[in-house]
């Protein structure tokens, strides 16, 4: 049913966009075929590895396979935009428009450029974003205090060890008090990937490099790349709590589990259990992959939470649609009663559907600061 899925927005254009074309049948019936190849991207890359989660083909051809994917849903999404403007047309009276030959090639045209540009946004290193969180009753001491999340690293072969390694030395390079990861570092089995994960061993700062499972790291060996984080260096928050100190003065950092955790057989995301024991008075700052239970996290006094999973919805209107599976939060800064909700648009995004137009890829750094209500900015 998944690769059907996939495939409709292909027969959709070998239907409405390349059979019209006045070429010989051989030809069209060669293209469609190639079409049809990349179409089941996915496909392949389960065949390739026993997953649609961890293409094991060569950097350039995931970066192929994408373009041309990508190229497909988009070439499908102009022309039914087309499509719906001929039926209205010939709804209207006296209107009747047929869609001219030339409009097909420019279609396909801008299809594939728009695809380019999406997969180029998708696998750079991507830019600084400052963002500044105002935290009521904040302690002095951690006024001013600097965080970088990274989220959704997704490394595999597209996103390798070259650049994590440059995911690391930007980040390195930034000198923030604390680096969080929260959730999807890898897409792939351990024996795969652990040579794309050896750069996170390098991540530096003072308070340390604390991480939280994603859905993906459900996907593959949870419980040995659990141990390999913390082999790496990085401390797992599953369902606990560390307490961040100024003197005097306390920061709770807690994390849970994915929302999927149960599914896999694996401790369920228990934001109680992450609680217990916090300091009373401190505020809390919660790490949990998924935006979609910040109201509760909200109920329970949490003052920040900061989430990934959506990769900012990847393209503009599709946005909306990740927003509603995810309880109405996509990208950027919400404010939930009196806790604000960061979503991050992620340091990477899932090899499977690698494109980005609009919402952007971003290495973020969060500065708190003392205040009457929560925002960011």
């Amino acid at each position: 049913m998944f690769h059907l899925i996939f495939g409709l927005p292909c027969l959709y254009v070998i239907a409405r966009v390349l059979w019209p074309l006045p070429w010989p049948f051989l030809l069209k019936a060669c293209v469609a075929v190639l079409l049809l190849i990349a179409s089941q991207y996915h496909l392949w890359s389960r065949l390739s590895s026993g997953s649609v989660f961890s293409p094991e083909f060569p950097r350039a051809l995931v970066i192929l396979f994408n373009w041309a994917f990508g190229a497909i849903f988009l070439l499908a999404a102009l022309q039914l935009a087309v499509d719906v403007a001929a039926l209205v047309s010939k709804l209207v009276p006296g209107g009747s428009w047929s869609q001219p030959v030339a409009w097909r090639y420019a279609e396909a045209a801008l299809a594939m450029l728009l695809s380019a540009v999406a997969v180029q946004q998708a696998v750079r290193v991507p830019p600084l974003k400052d963002v500044t969180v105002e935290i009521d009753n904040l302690p002095a001491g951690f006024d001013g205090y600097t965080l970088l999340q990274l989220t959704d690293l997704h490394l595999s072969r597209l996103f390798p060890a070259r650049w994590a390694r440059e995911v690391v030395a930007r980040s390195n390079a930034l000198g923030v008090d604390l680096i969080v990861v929260t959730g999807d570092l890898i897409d792939g089995s351990l024996a795969a990937r652990r040579a794309d994960v050896e750069p996170l061993r390098d991540l530096r700062a003072p308070d340390g490099v604390w991480l939280i499972p994603g859905n993906h790291e459900y996907f593959f060996e949870y419980r040995a790349w659990m141990r390999h984080y913390s082999d790496l260096g990085m401390a797992v928050l599953a369902n606990r709590h560390t307490v961040l100190r100024r003197g005097e003065d306390a920061v709770v950092l807690a994390g849970v589990t994915d929302l999927s955790a149960s599914h896999s057989g694996q401790p369920a995301h228990d934001l109680d259990a992450a609680l217990a024991g916090a300091p009373a008075g401190a505020p809390i700052v919660l790490l949990d992959h998924q935006p979609r239970d910040a109201a509760r996290a909200a109920a329970k006094g949490v003052a920040l939470q900061l989430s990934g999973h959506t990769h900012g919805g990847m393209i503009a209107g599709l946005d909306r649609l990740v927003a509603r599976a995810n309880g109405g939060f996509v990208s950027g800064a919400y404010a939930v009663g009196s806790m604000t909700l960061y979503v991050n648009n992620g340091t990477a995004l899932w090899p499977g559907f690698a494109l980005r137009l609009g919402p952007a890829s971003e290495l973020t750094r969060i500065t708190l600061r003392a205040g009457v209500r929560p925002r960011a900015s």
